[in-house]
């Protein structure tokens, strides 16, 4: 160990309180990190900030170079709990189930296979890498277990859809908190279980007295979007006015715009969005409101909000031009909408994806400009467009009976996908039409002999 200095001491203090500064600066951080190798420091505590800084944040890997480096230059370094537990965290980041299953077995080497906080993080850390029968038997052996543990096991096993063991092991934990009934709130919402997910959250406010925070509530408004019950709707407006949610948290906020909007209460979504000022409202804020106004088909009032928004200064994104557009197409304001489309190239520098380009196809569809959408179709790059594409396309040439674009279509469509049988069946509807009766049945005949299945498919808007 190095006898340090009067000068390199106080190097060590400077370079100590600069990372306290810049927890968050990789750059930084690792510049500490290269001084500290220099200095030859052996203290632990300053190598765990630093392991830990790499684990939580966007380089994990570096976490455990780190930890090898410092294991292979010296014997003498104690490594303690609170070092595998970071390191530990650095694999679930990085989903390395083999890496994580090596520092299990180092662990119970050094003497952690019953240190609470360890056997934890090893829990976390197999439910982050999907191995849930491995999370369960560390935590079945732990000697000693915490809310912690428990709810990193509950929660785990709902965010995998183990839904029905998820709620076996919350009816029987010893305690329980808010982030126990959150994560099963939240397994239930995930998947679709919303009347269960609806009554839990009920239990726990009503009659375990438990309050909920602002992530409770974020996860228990999918579950009232979906049952669209504008009275369990208000009711949470009032318990988040009551707990003053509606003014400290604008995520809560704007997902109550967007709960009272597809609860079937355009004034309520359009009073919560004039509640808020000007300061607290965000791009998502923004765009829930033109999203609110695209679902009623109010065209105007969505393209009136989005003009509105840039002279507030807010600029939108690739989702809200998503949002507007799809609203000027299904309210018929197509020239509008193309405005939209180019705006958001030429003013914002933003790229459309797929979802852009269907609901552009979809809007010139719409109104009848097929050779419009078809030239859009032709011009989206090979490595972005899709099969989707294209049926949207076919849609809109059998709505408005454009036979000969319908067949050029089909064959495009065939020859990117030849096995889903809706579209044989539109194609041979646009012939019926069309009084092509002959070339309907061989358009019949042949998704017959190509075993075509016949599965709703998604569309992209």
């Amino acid at each position: 160990m190095i006898h340090w200095t009067t000068r390199s001491k106080n190097s060590f203090h400077y370079m100590l309180s600069i990372f306290h500064n810049h927890q968050h600066s990789r750059h930084v951080i690792q510049q500490i990190h290269s001084h500290f190798l220099v200095l030859g420091t052996e203290d632990i505590g300053l190598w765990n900030s630093i392991i830990k800084h790499y684990a939580l944040h966007l380089f994990p890997q570096e976490a455990i170079f780190l930890f090898k480096f410092l294991k292979n230059q010296s014997t003498h370094l104690p490594f303690n709990s609170f070092t595998y537990s970071y390191l530990i965290k650095a694999c679930a980041n990085l989903k390395h189930g083999m890496a994580g299953n090596q520092f299990h077995c180092l662990c119970a080497k050094v003497g952690f296979d019953a240190h609470v906080y360890v056997q934890t993080a090893l829990v976390n850390m197999y439910v982050e890498c999907a191995r849930l029968i491995d999370a369960r038997e560390v935590f079945e052996k732990m000697p000693d277990r915490n809310l912690v543990s428990w709810n990193v096991l509950v929660t785990g096993f709902a965010k995998w859809g183990e839904i029905g063991i998820a709620r076996d092991m919350f009816d029987v934990m010893p305690e329980r908190n808010v982030v126990s009934w959150t994560g099963l709130i939240d397994g239930y919402t995930r998947f679709s279980q919303f009347d269960q997910a609806l009554s839990l959250f009920r239990r726990m406010v009503v009659h375990e007295g438990v309050k909920p925070t602002e992530v409770t509530l974020l996860a228990i408004f999918p579950a009232i979007w979906y049952v669209g019950l504008l009275e369990v709707c208000q009711s949470l407006h009032a318990y988040i006015d009551k707990c003053g949610f509606g003014t400290s948290d604008v995520h809560v906020v704007n997902s109550l715009i967007d709960a009272y909007a597809k609860c079937g209460s355009l004034t309520s979504a359009i009073a919560v969005f004039e509640g808020m000022t000007s300061t607290r409202r965000n791009l998502v804020s923004w765009t829930s409101i033109i999203s609110t106004y695209a679902l009623y088909g109010l065209a105007t009032e969505a393209s009136d909000h989005f003009q509105r928004m840039e002279t507030e200064g807010m600029k939108p994104n690739r989702i809200t031009f998503l949002t507007v557009v799809n609203a000027c197409s299904h309210g018929g304001l197509v020239d509008k909408g193309l405005e939209f489309y180019q705006k958001m190239i030429d003013d914002y520098a933003i790229s459309p994806d797929v979802k852009l380009y269907g609901c552009l196809i979809d809007m010139l569809g719409r109104a009848g400009r097929l050779e419009e959408a078809e030239r859009v179709a032709l011009s989206i790059p090979h490595e972005t467009v899709n099969v989707i594409i294209w049926r949207t396309l076919l849609g809109a040439c059998s709505f408005h009976g454009n036979v000969d674009m319908g067949e050029r279509i089909a064959r495009k469509i065939m020859e990117m996908e030849s096995t889903y049988g809706g579209d044989y069946v539109l194609m041979s509807n646009i012939f019926s039409t069309a009084g092509r009766f002959t070339d309907s049945e061989k358009v019949r005949s042949l998704m017959d002999e190509e075993n075509a299945y016949k599965l709703p498919r998604v569309t992209l808007v």
